[in-house]
């Protein structure tokens, strides 16, 4: 069951509501009882609806967790559609955008937002487990990138993450440097990866992949690192990866 309604980031787009989503298990109604873990994503539009998702295509979220009976819970919030305000909203750093344009990073703003007032709402009113130890946070592109994010800024609240084709390059040349400067505790869990045929266009995709690897690992991040066989920078590519990077970060099928 996917659950739809609007809320507002005052510090980023005011008064202005854009859709939140909530997965809910089958069985959560079945009892007063069960508590369950929680995974945040990003661009909660293209997670469950194709006739949402940006591209026509979304990740079949609720469908795969529905088919394994995977105890978890889902909370995602859409992009901004406006203009590059995605890109804005999902860094962390200040950087330039392939046409030239200076984008601004809001990603903190974001981050402050999520933790002081979206997860603060869903733990009062779901049945969840709001410890660290039980929340994780996902997303793909540069919803990848503010997971790598929030997994070294935000790290008390987030035990672990999955960065699908995480947009490393925001970071320029500072990539290895904010890794190293961020404090991870020993108990966290990242699954990053990126397709093989996301590496053909050339730039330095495979170097940044490569670099983040490094660093995440002489950090002490317990990481599984994948390149996936014929994989693109799409849902479609995404969808593919859920069994594996739910089974990383502890969510396993129940059927």
């Amino acid at each position: 069951m996917v659950d739809v309604w609007e809320v507002e980031i005052p510090s980023l787009t005011g008064a202005k509501k854009r859709r939140a989503y909530v997965y809910l298990p089958e069985d959560y109604d079945d009892t007063e009882e069960k508590r369950y873990p929680v995974m945040y994503m990003f661009d909660g539009h293209n997670l469950f609806s194709d006739s949402e998702a940006t591209y026509g295509k979304s990740w079949g979220l609720s469908d795969y967790l529905n088919k394994t009976n995977t105890q978890v819970i889902i909370a995602a919030v859409e992009c901004n559609h406006e203009g590059n305000e995605r890109l804005s909203e999902y860094s962390p750093v200040d950087f330039t955008f392939k046409n030239g344009e200076k984008i601004k990073g809001k990603g903190k703003k974001y981050m402050d937002w999520l933790v002081t007032t979206f997860k603060p709402y869903i733990d009062e009113n779901l049945r969840t487990l709001p410890d660290r130890a039980h929340t994780a946070i996902a997303g793909s592109s540069m919803g990848g990138l503010m997971t790598l994010y929030a997994l070294a800024k935000y790290n008390k609240y987030f035990s672990r993450g999955a960065a699908l084709s995480p947009s490393l390059w925001a970071f320029g040349t500072n990539l290895a440097e904010f890794i190293q400067k961020s404090s991870f505790a020993k108990d966290t869990v990242l699954y990053m990866d990126y397709g093989s045929k996301e590496f053909d266009k050339g730039g330095i995709a495979k170097s940044n992949f490569c670099t983040a690897a490094t660093s995440l690992i002489q950090k002490g991040v317990n990481l599984t690192a994948r390149i996936v066989a014929d994989g693109t920078h799409s849902e479609a590519s995404w969808e593919r990866q859920i069994p594996v990077f739910m089974q990383v970060l502890g969510y396993s099928p129940e059927k």
